[in-house]
């Protein structure tokens, strides 16, 4: 087996773990940024087998520069949407957001406390 057969390359910027919902980037990123091991990966992705987290990441360890770049270009694009999602939240995000502005300005005639 090659260590590219563990993988679904379905676009340039959208890598999975064969027969998995889960994108290298999640494992990776565990590995890379949280410092986790292997087997901590592997529990907190159940549908991912320790060997296909070992795989994912000796893919990372063999294409360093491509994957790095990869997961770079993944953290932008998170970082983006995030601004996109506060600069225009969804609506029941408004809502939430006037409901609790609502409680708070009630529970401020009232003297009663409002969770964050």
């Amino acid at each position: 087996m090659q260590l590219e057969d563990y993988f679904d390359f379905q676009r340039p910027d959208d890598i999975r773990i064969k027969g998995t919902r889960i994108g290298i980037e999640s494992v990776l990123y565990e590995y890379t940024h949280r410092g986790q091991t292997a087997e901590d990966i592997a529990v907190r992705f159940p549908s991912v087998t320790l060997e296909q987290v070992y795989a994912t990441i000796l893919f990372y360890l063999h294409n360093r520069e491509t994957v790095s770049a990869y997961l770079a270009d993944w953290l932008e694009w998170g970082r983006l949407m995030r601004e996109e999602q506060e600069r225009k939240p969804h609506s029941g995000i408004i809502h939430l957001c006037e409901l609790k502005e609502a409680l708070t300005a009630e529970a401020g005639e009232s003297n009663v406390k409002v969770p964050a």
